[in-house]
């Protein structure tokens, strides 16, 4: 072949982005506007948070710049006393609300995404154990994965939060509760990626690539990463994005009854325990704007979730 019909084929062979454009996924995505718009609305929420000291025009964390003068402004009114103005109020310490929102969803998916990484690292590991070594490692993982949903994650979580935080020095409790919030939804949480692992293991491992890799000399390790495990992948991935969601409201349901992040760097779990005192005072919007928040962030990974699922599902292509 010539260098000329090299380049001709060359410009002919599409790059992995146009593949990827081009893709099954890709076109499923460009005709779903509810995963178009879930999709902005997490981008622009997870962006809003990453770039939050940016964006903020406060720091609600800081002490040294909070003014208790400014409490309880109505949202857009000047405050009575220094007559500044801000764009969703203050809550009772003065903080600026839309600081404080941007701050504590910086928190809560920290607390989301740390909690869901343990939970899958957990879940895939004992997955692909249980699914290709079987026997009594596979009968002590099920059992185990059974006793634990028979109880709610949260109360699990819950069970986890204060067993860890009581072996915690009480001077190092304030420091170490995101810590331990992550461990104890992770903990509660690993079931699911777990059953699904094992599941997608017990198919594949008696196929016939995988006997060829053991015919060449495989070892059990090597062949659950490289060939089992990218199978699986899909639906890790989908559980991934729901399981998101679902550590998020985890989150701030423990911070709202006042067990999960500490009062110094709120989440918005914690924001709405502090507006729901305050929600029949007058100043709804201390309890109103996190709560639409939490709502929009879990709502939207949630049908972004929903969209995954039913995109990478083979039957309905």
């Amino acid at each position: 072949m010539s260098d000329h019909q090299i380049e001709i084929e060359t410009r002919r062979t599409p790059g992995r982005l146009a593949r990827a454009w081009n893709g099954d996924l890709a076109y499923s995505f460009r005709h779903s506007p509810v995963a178009m718009i879930s999709a902005f609305m997490v981008a622009l929420l997870v962006l809003s948070a990453v770039f939050a000291p940016w964006i903020a025009p406060h720091n609600p964390f800081d002490p040294g710049s909070l003014n208790l003068m400014n409490g309880f402004t109505p949202p857009g009114e000047p405050n009575a006393f220094t007559g500044e103005v801000f764009l969703l109020g203050t809550d009772d310490q003065g903080r600026d609300v839309f600081s404080t929102i941007l701050y504590g969803m910086r928190i809560s998916l920290l607390v989301g995404f740390s909690a869901v990484m343990l939970a899958m690292v957990i879940g895939v590991v004992l997955g692909l154990l249980a699914g290709y070594l079987g026997g009594w490692i596979e009968s002590v993982i099920m059992r185990i994965a059974d006793i634990q949903l028979t109880f709610p994650a949260i109360l699990v979580a819950m069970l986890i939060f204060g067993v860890a935080k009581g072996i915690t020095p009480p001077e190092y409790r304030d420091q170490m509760a995101i810590y331990v919030l992550i461990l104890a939804i992770g903990l509660s949480d690993w079931v699911q990626f777990a059953r699904v692992v094992r599941g997608a293991t017990l198919v594949e491992k008696n196929r016939e690539y995988v006997e060829a890799a053991r015919l060449v000399g495989r070892r059990p390790f090597s062949i659950m990463i490289r060939h089992i495990l990218p199978n699986a992948l899909n639906a890790v991935l989908v559980i991934a994005t729901i399981s998101l969601a679902l550590a998020i409201i985890a989150e701030a349901t423990l911070s709202f009854l006042g067990v999960g992040a500490p009062p110094t760097k709120p989440s918005l779990g914690t924001l709405i325990r502090i507006g729901q005192g305050y929600m029949f005072s007058g100043e709804w919007w201390i309890l109103l704007f996190p709560a639409l928040t939490l709502l929009a962030l879990a709502l939207s990974i949630n049908l972004l979730g929903d969209w995954l699922r039913d995109a990478l599902n083979p039957r309905l292509r």
